[in-house]
């Protein structure tokens, strides 16, 4: 492997690294990464709690800046080492150091798709409860509470949610990931379509268009950048180590600028769709009611069934509904988990279905914890959270800006910018090199430190987001 060499990294051992099928399989599969309860769940309530267009607007920007930053150099020092995250900082450096930063990276999906998971269970059982007609039920006070009260119904739908999760990735990179986003992304997008379309023909549900899309700059505040900043990782799969892992299973043919393009169109796409399905509904609903528009992640299921009651299609709209979200969790799930087990192949030489099988006993293990944590575990809290918001916080607030900061540091410290530069020019003209090597070298690190302050600052109270 002569590009390793004169990357100044080892070859992978001998052992033949599991490929896309071509660029279109990457790009969905990423996109499926992308597209998840990032977009679908957390997006909309971030979008109405923060001031709407004010908050698109900022979170555009990031995207486009120090989101394109990270996701080029993601991928292309995974595609460089041919490596996932431990392997790709390993592949400069032995020191603890710099394999401190591969862990980080490659130990947060392992804590996150365990409570995601959990909240994949959770549609799982609303999109049952659709099925048969509960419209009516699921709409009513105490309903949603109640049910992850409920140890054994919590766990049976989280489990449930796993295998699916398992058994894709038992198929392999082609056969099971590629294969399933190429299948779920398209019918994603046309359900998206169809439920904002159905959702801004609401009567009442102009005001929420022009809250979400029109911004305000009264509503701007720091807070506004610090929550979309935040949402930027999970959007896009920054600091997960899955763009390392995806990126080393591309061939050197595959335009990681134009691919990067493209995921930021598909995933800010699904994003701003997903504002209109529920931001226009929950207006036409409340009237615009401000304790509506920031209950926060009860919005999904709690708030939204209740809109969906009051409709003379609701039964039809909530299976519409939970179907898309179903299926934007089912590939971030996918992809998280995948990295994972590219993780356990690379450091441990397993084989991909024993990697698997260890894989989901992490999420077993920790997703049970998170999914008893509102009932049977209720008296289990660490910081004053839940086990799954400890998670959350964790991975989503600590874990993921120390990830994106070492990042920086390999990019700009050790493996240079020049050199990744030369990785992405391989098969790209890299329009955007000169913004993206000042925003790796200046910009990226104040930014990520200050969310980093941020998000700890709130969870003690210091600062309210």
């Amino acid at each position: 492997m002569e590009e390793n060499k004169n990357a100044g990294v080892s070859p992978n051992n001998g052992k033949v690294r599991s490929r896309f099928s071509g660029k279109l399989g990457y790009v969905l599969a990423v996109a499926g990464s992308a597209v998840g309860l990032g977009n679908i769940w957390r997006f909309p309530y971030l979008a109405a709690k923060y001031g709407g267009g004010m908050f698109l607007l900022v979170y555009l920007v990031l995207m486009l800046t120090f989101g394109y930053a990270l996701i080029v150099s993601e991928t292309a020092l995974g595609r460089m080492t041919r490596k996932s995250p431990v392997g790709a900082f390993g592949a400069f450096g032995k020191s603890a150091s710099f394999r401190f930063g591969g862990w980080v990276n490659a130990v947060i999906p392992m804590l996150i798709v365990p409570y995601y998971s959990v909240i994949g269970g959770w549609v799982l059982k609303y999109l049952f409860e659709y099925l048969k007609g509960s419209t009516a039920v699921l709409a009513e006070d105490g309903y949603f509470s109640g049910f992850i009260a409920n140890g054994f119904s919590a766990e049976f739908w989280f489990l449930v949610f796993t295998l699916i999760v398992l058994a894709v990735l038992l198929g392999g990179v082609k056969q099971g990931v590629e294969r399933v986003s190429k299948v779920m992304m398209p019918v994603l997008v046309v359900l998206a379509v169809f439920v904002a379309g159905y959702s801004m023909t609401r009567p009442g549900a102009l005001e929420g268009v022009k809250y979400f899309l029109i911004p305000n700059f009264s509503n701007f505040s720091w807070m506004t950048v610090v929550a979309a900043m935040g949402q930027m990782f999970y959007s896009l799969s920054i600091a997960m180590g899955i763009l390392y892992t995806y990126g080393s299973y591309i061939e050197k043919d595959v335009d990681i600028e134009k691919s990067t393009k493209q995921v930021e169109l598909f995933d800010t796409a699904i994003a701003m769709l997903a504002g209109l399905m529920i931001i226009p509904a929950v207006f036409a609903f409340s009237g615009g009611d401000p304790a509506m528009l920031q209950a926060g992640p009860s919005l999904m299921f709690i708030t939204i069934p209740k809109v969906f009651a009051s409709m003379g299609f609701g039964t039809g709209a909530g299976i519409t509904f939970f179907l898309l979200v179903l299926l934007a969790a089912l590939t971030s799930a996918i992809s998280l988990a995948e990295s994972g087990v590219s993780t356990f192949e690379d450091q441990l030489g397993w084989s991909r279905r024993r990697s698997t099988l260890l894989m989901g006993v992490v999420i077993v293990l920790f997703g049970s914890a998170s999914a008893l944590g509102f009932g049977v575990l209720d008296f289990v809290t660490v910081l004053g959270m839940s086990v799954l918001d400890f998670f959350d916080f964790l991975t989503n607030s600590l874990m993921m800006p120390i990830a994106a900061l070492a990042t920086c540091l390999l990019v700009t410290r050790v493996a240079g910018l020049d050199r990744i530069a030369k990785e992405v020019e391989q098969s790209s003209s890299f329009r955007r090199k000169g913004m993206y090597c000042f925003f790796m070298k200046y910009l990226a690190p104040i930014c990520i430190v200050l969310i980093l302050l941020s998000s700890v600052a709130n969870v003690f109270g210091w600062i309210t987001l």
